[in-house]
């Protein structure tokens, strides 16, 4: 009996978390997305900024290398901060020390500013894939407060409980609402990011293949 009493407790008690409602749920998922919101725009400007013609580049590139003009390579790189053109950029810098210092100065770059790309991208990924769960978490919140209405007012019929549920459900649909555009933009930049480090290391290798001969 004591065993049971102690249980009646314990669950009295996370009953009673239920009074805090589904509203804090809401302001929280608000919240969420607000930051979601802020990482994209943050995003874009910085990926705006890194553009560049990746075939243009790689021409005027190879013209340079062909007629081993080093000074008119650095300009081309320094004209642009392009993740690939930065990289190349170091391995110019580093080309009086010999092709192994040039592979170590550019694969280093690469991995170090790999970090810069992928900045904010954990952010999105976990709203995508949590907030989903927080909305159903104050959907759940919500049914439990909807049948204990309905107990403490049984004179109320279904009605209670339906009109509590309807209630309730507006957490998971805001949830949803945070997560699909959270997703989309994750995916999205990390194609982008992806496309950055394939030009760098396809531009790396063809500096190395002219420096080789």
């Amino acid at each position: 009996m004591e065993a049971q009493h102690q249980g009646f407790d314990i669950v009295q008690k996370l009953l009673g978390i239920t009074m805090l409602g589904t509203e804090w749920v809401l302001w929280l998922l608000i919240a969420l997305s607000i930051v979601s919101l802020a990482v994209v725009i943050e995003r874009i400007i910085f990926f705006n900024k890194m553009k560049f013609d990746m075939t243009d580049f790689s021409e005027k590139l190879t013209q340079s290398l062909v007629a081993k003009d080093w000074d008119s390579m650095k300009r081309l790189c320094e004209s642009t901060p392009a993740l690939a053109a930065q990289t190349i950029l170091r391995g110019i810098e580093a080309k009086d020390r010999g092709a192994h210092a040039m592979e170590e100065s550019m694969t280093g770059y690469m991995i170090g500013h790999r970090q810069k790309l992928d900045q904010g991208l954990m952010i999105l990924g976990t709203l995508g894939n949590n907030a989903p769960f927080i909305g159903l978490f104050g959907t759940v919140l919500g049914i439990i407060i909807a049948f204990r209405d309905l107990a403490l007012n049984p004179q109320g019929g279904a009605s209670v409980v339906m009109r509590g549920i309807s209630e309730a459900l507006i957490a998971t649909a805001v949830g949803l609402i945070v997560a699909i555009p959270a997703v989309i933009a994750y995916n999205y930049f990390q194609r982008i990011v992806k496309r950055h480090g394939s030009n760098a290391e396809s531009l790396s290798k063809l500096l190395m293949s002219h420096k080789a001969q």
